[in-house]
C-alpha cells in the first residue's frame, strides 16, 4: 500500500483520516502543521502521497505543498488537498498546483478512491 502523509491542524480531522487510511492498509503518518510535516519527510523519508488541510497556522497547505516539491524526489510527488475552503479561487489554486482538490466534510471513500488514482505504491 502508500505511504502518505496527513498534515491538519484539527486533531479529529487528522485522528478519522489516519484511521481510515491505515484501516485500508496504509502506511500513514500525520502531522499538524507544515514545519512538523517537514520534520517527519527528513526523518522517515518521502511519502507517495500527501493529505494537505489548506487552512494551518504558520504555513498553509498551499505553502507547505510548495515546500514538499522543493525536496529531491518528490517534485511529482501526488497531492490532495482536503479542505473546508471552497471558494472557486482556493479549488483552482489547488488544481493549479497539480493537486486533486476535495473537501470537508469528506467521504471518506472518496479520499480513498483519490489515493488509489494518484499512487504507485512502495514500503515506507
Amino acid at each position: 500500500m502508500a505511504r502518505v502523509l496527513i498534515v491538519d491542524d484539527d486533531p479529529d480531522i487528522l485522528g478519522i483520516v489516519k484511521f481510515r487510511l491505515s484501516k485500508a492498509g496504509h502506511q500513514v503518518l500525520g502531522a499538524a502543521s507544515g514545519p512538523e510535516a517537514l520534520q517527519i519527510v527528513a526523518r522517515h523519508g518521502n511519502p507517495d502521497l500527501v493529505v494537505l488541510d489548506v487552512s494551518m497556522p504558520g504555513m498553509t497547505g498551499f505553502e507547505l505543498l510548495q515546500s514538499l516539491r522543493q525536496i529531491p524526489g518528490l517534485q511529482a510527488m501526488p497531492a490532495i488537498f482536503l479542505s473546508a475552503r471552497v471558494s472557486p479561487r482556493d479549488i483552482e489554486t489547488g488544481r493549479s498546483l497539480g493537486a486533486t482538490y476535495l473537501t470537508k466534510p469528506f467521504v471518506a471513500s472518496a479520499l480513498l478512491k483519490a489515493i488509489e488514482r494518484e499512487v504507485v505504491t512502495t514500503a515506507w
